[in-house]
């Protein structure tokens, strides 16, 4: 079976839990699913029971912070722990241990945030193993990446309650 690049971009709610759905359907199915997040805790109430599952996740920052709070040396260092992530999970995929891997927030780390390496990225998804399905997560894509993958939704935002209502994040929807 020849693998696919996925990617869920946009401004809306909703890419990583299409990941997280794609990610169920296909452990379902059998195959050995990685889920890997990029500026996130690790503490969304999904996680956990992914693993359960027989999911295997990487989550979690050193440096708990949005990317603007961080100062250049917490940046430099969560670039170098997100560079490190990426290569430990390119050679799990390139050593055949992994069907379905999800990079979620990959993009707006590389993108936007600069907090991942974008040749290394770009390189990954260009060579990804032939079987590999690999799914991206993010905001604002380059039009080089947007142009590779084979399946790109784009989530857009209407309306956010943290917008228009001042809302926080609540568990089991947000988080």
């Amino acid at each position: 079976m020849s693998g696919q690049v996925h990617l869920y971009s946009g401004d809306g709610k909703g890419k990583t839990s299409a990941a997280v759905g794609l990610a169920l359907r296909a452990k379902g199915h059998g195959f050995r699913v990685w889920f890997v997040q990029f500026l996130k805790s690790g503490q969304s109430s999904e996680l956990k029971r992914m693993e359960t599952l027989g999911i295997h996740v990487i989550s979690g920052q050193s440096i708990d912070k949005f990317s603007i709070a961080m100062s250049a040396e917490e940046k430099e260092a969560v670039r170098k722990e997100n560079n490190e992530r990426l290569a430990y999970v390119r050679n799990m995929a390139d050593a055949g241990e992994i069907d379905l891997l999800v990079l979620d927030e990959a993009i707006g780390t590389a993108f936007g945030a600069g907090l991942l390496d974008v040749d290394q990225l770009m390189d990954f998804v260009e060579h990804k193993p032939e079987a590999l399905e690999l799914v991206l997560t993010g905001r604002d894509p380059s039009k080089k990446l947007a142009d590779l993958v084979d399946y790109h939704s784009e989530i857009r935002m209407v309306r956010h309650p943290y917008v228009t209502k001042g809302l926080t994040s609540r568990p089991g929807i947000e988080y």
